[in-house]
């Protein structure tokens, strides 16, 4: 599990998010994951890539479970 503590405002989007904890080494990287749906939001599939993560959002993708405070 990582969690990922948002500063500068109370969203973050999600292409950012896979950016900031290196799931995705770019952007394109990012967009190709949510594209292929292989990213989930609160347990259901996220295709949009800039949507607004907010605190208390769990995203799994990857293996890997990123929980927002």
């Amino acid at each position: 599990m990582i969690e990922f503590k948002l500063q500068n405002g109370d969203y973050i989007e999600l292409v950012q998010l896979l950016k900031r904890v290196k799931i995705a080494m770019s952007g394109g990287e990012a967009k190709m994951l949510i594209t292929n749906e292989q990213v989930k939001r609160n347990g259901e599939i996220e295709t949009r890539k800039r949507a607004k993560i907010r605190v208390g959002e769990n995203i799994e993708v990857s293996g890997k479970t990123i929980v927002i405070v």
